[in-house]
């Protein structure tokens, strides 16, 4: 597959302009990435500016600490979808996994899923804060729910995507589902490095930059 079309051109930051979201719409039409990533408040608007293209519309669930209620998750899903998402990106509750609740981490899973549909859902992991055991566990329960990938980070804890994270997920998940990986990639060999580990996605801010063989400071 083409460098582009496993982006997902992400802008997530609390701060973001409308102005921004559609500069984003734009450069992801120019370089026809695979989707624009974008919070919930935007996914109606993206749909519009993007409704004549083939770049998917992204958003995220939950986000970015994940303790929000199932109820809420799955409003949240029914709320993006019907303003136009094509895919959504959930983090899971991390307490809970922690807490070895795994069923309620896999029932929560489950039910955005069959929300979602034949569209796409990816489970966001925050690998950062989780042991190589907790990775490989979650990654099992997010394929025994039916999720369509793993993700690594939301970019906004404490570390974003590893090459040794996203080998213990293509490991667990194997061709079962796939890996997006996310959180400080910033260039071309960032890429690679990922893919080469399993990765068949990568969310990052700086896909124009990657795009153009430079490096960003970009932390998502």
């Amino acid at each position: 597959m083409k460098i582009n079309k496993l982006i997902d051109h992400t802008l997530l930051k609390p701060d973001a302009t409308e102005a921004q979201i559609r500069t984003l719409c734009e450069e992801a039409k120019q370089y026809d990435f695979m989707s624009v990533c974008i919070n919930p408040g935007f996914v109606a608007l993206s749909h519009e500016l993007l409704k004549d293209s083939d770049v998917k519309v992204c958003t995220v669930v939950g986000f970015p600490l994940g303790a929000t209620t199932t109820a809420t998750k799955l409003f949240e899903t029914q709320d993006a979808l019907k303003n136009g998402a094509d895919e959504v990106d959930m983090v899971i509750n991390i307490s809970a996994l922690k807490d070895k609740k795994y069923d309620f981490v896999q029932e929560e899973i489950r039910v955005l899923k069959e929300a979602v549909g034949s569209k796409v859902l990816k489970v966001i992991i925050e690998a950062c804060l989780l042991t190589d055991e907790e990775i490989a566990k979650v990654s099992e329960l997010a394929v025994a729910a039916g999720a369509d990938f793993v993700k690594t980070s939301t970019g906004f804890s404490t570390g974003g995507a590893t090459v040794k994270d996203v080998k213990i997920m293509k490991d667990t998940v194997k061709d079962r589902a796939q890996v997006k990986a996310s959180g400080g990639v910033r260039s071309i060999e960032d890429v690679n490095a990922l893919v080469e580990a399993g990765a068949t996605r990568i969310g990052a801010s700086s896909g124009v930059a990657i795009m153009e063989g430079q490096k960003s400071d970009s932390n998502y």
